[in-house]
């Protein structure tokens, strides 16, 4: 179907509910909708700026990347009855219903493997009608709340107030006795300190919970009402004494006056320009043609790449202008642009990455369903290679028990080494919170056997236990060497771009050999802290403690 005849032309006026002033001033061209996008609109822009910078503090080996896309369409819906009294930073509360933009809460953030409470800042508010439910808790707490909201629960992460509709993929959800993390309906204790404008005495203390937060029931109250959230700069605040989550990224919207609410679903911002503007920014006087990077935040051969072909005019400015870059995907699109790209390479350094996990495509689907396949991706990889690129893999992640034995590493090194990967780094699973839930309730569903060996692997928070990282580095270490993969995950021979380094494993920003024009030294298994805590049990080998 021809997409200009959907366009949504100035005569058609504003679209419902939607505020067009803020996408007039980004420079909005059109609005366009398409069946292949059922409920999405895409607002076709002309950007100002292409370049992002990447925090200073920020761990990756990179300075720069791109994004042409602003948006999402995951449409979750974080939201509480307005009454739910909120906590301040000063030790107020206040009904959600009265919070504004800029007031300051109480928030948390991960401090290693420890949560503390912290100040933050309110960053959005927005009311939506939604169907009601009541969680009740043993302390005598009751909060009502959308059933996509969140609360914080202790062993379990993130879970949402109830299961999603028949028929669509499921999420954890709240149970009866599960505990909530929070400190309950009594009042936290004020700090003495009067020079600390009542900062409370909890701000830096780590979040337990010694009131009785357990659930005891969840309710459907079967009626829709008024409800409303709030975006915060930790992505959480403190409702009624328990931690609630919220979306972190609906902000940015309302910076060109769409709502960031309902909006941020299904109003999708394409930088139709970014090519032209990248090429203006990357010519100016200033530019040190430091590596710019793509696909490390979103996929930029995404399926909406094959409508705007938004990477051939961002590859093109990135070599014009002597820029060396990279781009990390999953997506076979990236076939269409190889030409162009190799035409690249020859006037910059070019890095190409792709992560794979699994050999067997049955566990893949179940884990990943709807990604390409194993197959499809080592196909991606020998296309990469035979158009003379480099092309690191990432064997990420590594599941225990699922994807960890000798055998399974085996066979994916050898058939990543058969597609002449340049350079490949062993990413153990991390479990962060949100991913945390939905892979153990997945894991209890297909694997029950193997969930008490991952609460004592994972007994520390995200990252696995040193132990187990150790028994794994031991593991890959001969595989790599066996297959022609160095230090750094550099194979020998290749070309490709990467330094050689002391035999280590990665830190959490370390990619392979051949994905980054910049990679940083390290050996072979990668996103694992060095300071990470160990397993230390007298008398006890690490496969007696954790298999």
């Amino acid at each position: 179907m021809r997409w200009d005849a959907q366009s949504i032309t100035a005569d058609d006026g504003a679209l419902p509910g939607l505020d067009r002033t803020g996408l007039a001033r980004a420079g909005l061209v059109r609005s366009v909708r398409t069946p292949d996008f059922a409920g999405i609109t895409f607002h076709e822009v002309l950007a100002k700026s292409a370049l992002s910078k990447v925090p200073a503090a920020s761990r990756m080996p990179f300075g720069w990347t791109v994004n042409p896309y602003r948006g999402c369409s995951h449409a979750c819906r974080y939201c509480l009855g307005p009454e739910t009294p909120v906590l301040l930073a000063d030790g107020r509360q206040k009904p959600i219903r009265e919070v504004v933009v800029g007031d300051l809460v109480v928030g948390t953030e991960l401090d290693g493997t420890d949560r503390r409470y912290v100040t933050t800042q309110v960053l959005a508010r927005w009311p939506t009608v939604r169907t009601a439910y009541r969680v009740a808790l043993a302390d005598g707490t009751e909060l009502v709340a959308s059933a996509d909201h969140r609360f914080l629960a202790r062993d379990h992460g993130w879970k949402h107030v109830a299961r999603q509709e028949p028929g669509e993929a499921q999420r954890p959800f709240l149970a009866a006795d599960d505990h909530l993390m929070g400190f309950g309906r009594g009042m936290p204790r004020f700090s003495r300190d009067v020079a600390a404008a009542r900062q409370l005495a909890i701000i830096g203390d780590v979040v337990r919970s010694s009131a009785d937060l357990r659930v005891v029931g969840v309710e459907n109250l079967g009626y829709e009402q008024e409800m409303v959230d709030i975006t915060t700069g930790t992505g959480d605040f403190v409702a009624d004494g328990v931690i609630s989550h919220n979306c972190f990224a609906r902000p940015t919207h309302e910076y060109l006056d769409l709502d960031a609410g309902k909006d941020f679903d299904s109003e999708v911002v394409v930088k139709t320009n970014v090519d032209d503007v990248l090429r203006a920014e990357l010519a100016r006087p200033s530019w040190r043609r430091e590596a710019v990077a793509l696909g490390t935040n979103t996929d930029p051969y995404q399926r909406a790449e094959g409508r705007y072909r938004l990477m051939p005019g961002i590859i093109t400015a990135l070599a014009d202008s002597g820029t060396p870059f990279s781009i990390l995907t999953k997506g076979t699109l990236l076939r269409r642009d190889l030409p162009l790209i190799a035409s690249a390479a020859e006037r910059v350094e070019v890095g190409l990455g792709v992560s794979l996990a699994f050999v067997d495509e049955e566990l893949q689907q179940a884990v990943e369903p709807g990604t390409p396949t194993p197959r499809a991706r080592l196909d991606l990889v020998r296309a990469v290679r035979d158009a003379g690129l480099p092309c690191g893999v990432m064997v990420a992640p590594v599941l225990p028990w699922l994807t960890d034995s000798t055998d399974h590493l085996r066979r994916l090194l050898d058939a990543v080494a058969d597609a002449g990967a340049t350079g490949v780094t062993v990413v153990p699973l991390h479990l962060k919170p949100g991913t945390r839930e939905w892979y153990l309730q997945w894991l209890q569903q297909d694997h029950a056997h193997l969930v008490a060996g991952y609460e004592r692997v994972f007994t520390r928070g995200t990252y696995a236990l040193k132990a187990y990282r150790e028994w794994l580095w031991e593991r890959v270490r001969p595989l790599l060497d066996e297959r022609g993969f160095g230090p750094a995950g550099h194979r020998s021979g290749s070309g490709a771009t990467g330094r050689h380094g002391e035999l280590r494993p990665h830190d959490e920003g370390d990619y392979p050999a051949g994905s980054m024009v910049e990679t940083t030294t390290g050996g072979a298994v990668a996103g694992m802290p060095r300071d990470g805590t160990g397993l230390e049990v007298a008398g006890a080998g690490v496969e007696q403690v954790l298999f």
